[in-house]
């Protein structure tokens, strides 16, 4: 009994005075003393699966208040617009390097470039987009 937390120590106690007291009091009161002991044993254990239940629904409501508070959608108009544009704007500097050094070949590796960062965003944007949902209920609706 030597890695005992604090509350171990206190019932250890307790078994001690409950024996000590049986021995003191006599067979007659073995009984009511084995009641007392078994109750205070009983209340630790209600009180440790109290806060474990406790711990456990804060977890719970925790995960489920993350997952129900997801991000923001990133798909909004101003958003695509400004991917858009800055792309645009990065495009004219990176097809005028690659192209004055690999010729046209450059030209065509840069703006493969541009087009799939701009495929992998609507990608991200839109999953649907590989799956072709949208078009689906497009024409179902």
């Amino acid at each position: 009994m030597n890695n005992l937390d604090p509350r171990d120590v206190d019932l250890r106690k307790d078994l001690d005075a409950t024996v000590r007291a049986r021995r003191d009091l006599g067979d007659d009161y073995d009984a009511a003393l084995v009641d007392s002991f078994l109750e205070k044993v009983e209340q630790r254990i209600d009180d440790a699966v109290d806060r474990r239940v406790r711990r456990h629904l804060a977890e719970q409501q925790t995960q489920s208040a993350r997952g129900a508070r997801r991000p923001k959608d990133a798909d909004t108009w101003a958003e695509r617009f400004g991917f858009a544009i800055i792309s645009l704007i990065l495009a004219i500097p990176l097809t005028a390097v690659c192209g004055g050094i690999a010729g046209t070949a450059g030209t065509f590796a840069a703006w493969a470039g541009i087009v799939g960062v701009n495929f992998a965003q609507a990608v991200r944007l839109n999953p649907e987009l590989l799956s072709g949902r949208r078009e689906r209920s497009r024409e179902d609706g």
